[in-house]
């Protein structure tokens, strides 16, 4: 039986007087690749925000690797450090004299705070290995600043990469790559869940995306409609039932390709 990592039972959360999210329940286990979806407005990124703690939750309960979300959400920091964040966007000054190796070196540096025995050798290690994972070896002494969009989310990987992750939560992440940076960053996860076992939580737009790579859906329009395996989630009931006539609109846009 595969463990749980993320459990969430009854959320709540509210922006302003607005319930954003009602009473939402559903666990992610090891291994597994979770997505919600829902149309715009349905409160998918909210629930993420109160998973990391950076909205508070107004009820209910979330657990990471059997850790509480306190009510000022926090986790305890042996726990924080096995989740792993990619925002939609990853804004940055690219005038910043940075290289890859050195962004990537921070996940390190965070670690080592922690482990005094991690030395500059140990460290370099861990960047060669995180980059070489994610196919970015080449790009180790290059600038932040001079990343294509592909080139950027595969080194946040590394980024994470660097030292151990349970969990992975994506916000929209591949939003503005093209279809082979896409598919490229898919399999990537793909990978990173059969080998290491990493539980992925993920926000997506693209349902012919989540079909094809995600294990289980979560069917979200303020509460949660429905969850379970693509095939019954995803069915034209479902969607119906959780997009209205944002689905209607979709399907015909996506039927003209």
């Amino acid at each position: 039986m595969r463990e749980t990592v993320l459990a969430v039972e009854r959320l709540s959360v509210h922006r302003g007087a607005y319930e954003a999210v009602q009473e939402v329940s559903f666990s992610l286990e090891a291994g597994t690749d979770l997505a919600i979806v829902g149309p715009n407005g349905a409160g998918k990124s909210t629930l993420i925000q109160a998973i990391l703690g950076i909205l508070p939750c107004q009820s209910g309960h979330v657990a990471v690797l059997g850790a509480s979300l306190s009510r000022a959400g926090k986790l305890p920091p042996a726990v924080r450090q096995q989740i792993a964040y990619l925002p939609q966007s990853f804004s940055f000054d690219r005038r910043i004299p940075m290289t890859v190796a050195e962004l990537v070196g921070l996940g390190w540096d965070q670690l080592g705070l922690q482990l005094p025995w991690a030395g500059r050798r140990a460290r370099g290690r861990a960047i060669r290995q995180a980059l070489a994972q994610v196919d970015a070896i080449s790009l180790i002494d290059q600038s932040v600043g001079g990343l294509s969009g592909g080139e950027t989310k595969r080194v946040l990987l590394a980024y994470c990469l660097v030292r151990p992750r349970r969990l992975l939560i994506l916000d929209e992440a591949p939003a503005g790559l093209d279809v082979r940076s896409e598919s490229d960053f898919y399999q990537l996860l793909s990978d990173l869940k059969q080998e290491q076992g990493w539980a992925i939580l993920q926000v997506s737009h693209d349902l012919e995306m989540v079909r094809r790579n995600c294990d289980r859906v979560v069917c979200l329009n303020r509460r949660l409609l429905c969850q379970g395996i693509p095939e019954v989630a995803l069915s034209l009931e479902s969607l119906t039932t959780a997009y209205g006539s944002e689905f209607a609109h979709y399907r015909h846009q996506h039927s003209e390709h």
